[in-house]
């Protein structure tokens, strides 16, 4: 089943977000597992919201990836809510 998760990532800025994606050398794709992604800066920091096809997908590229890189630029642990997405819309 397709999970969305909301990673909140309190004082973070968009440039260690942009400096994460650059590590993470992905270019205009997601990795296998994932669907789609989306970021903002917040008031209290960055928010990225990932949908995935599984939760298990996200938990294998997030100890992989996401944990590690996050870590090397100074972003803080996000505080991370799942969802199980009812339906999405692809071109």
């Amino acid at each position: 089943m397709a999970v969305a998760l909301i990673m909140d990532f309190e004082g973070g800025t968009l440039d260690q977000y942009d400096q994460v994606m650059e590590k993470m050398d992905l270019g205009d794709s997601m990795p296998d597992g994932g669907v789609f992604p989306w970021a903002a800066k917040t008031d209290d920091g960055v928010r990225v919201v990932d949908v995935w096809e599984s939760q298990e997908a996200f938990d294998k590229f997030a100890e992989e990836q996401i944990g590690p890189l996050t870590a090397e630029v100074g972003l803080s642990e996000p505080k991370v809510t799942p969802h199980e997405v009812h339906n999405t819309l692809t071109n």
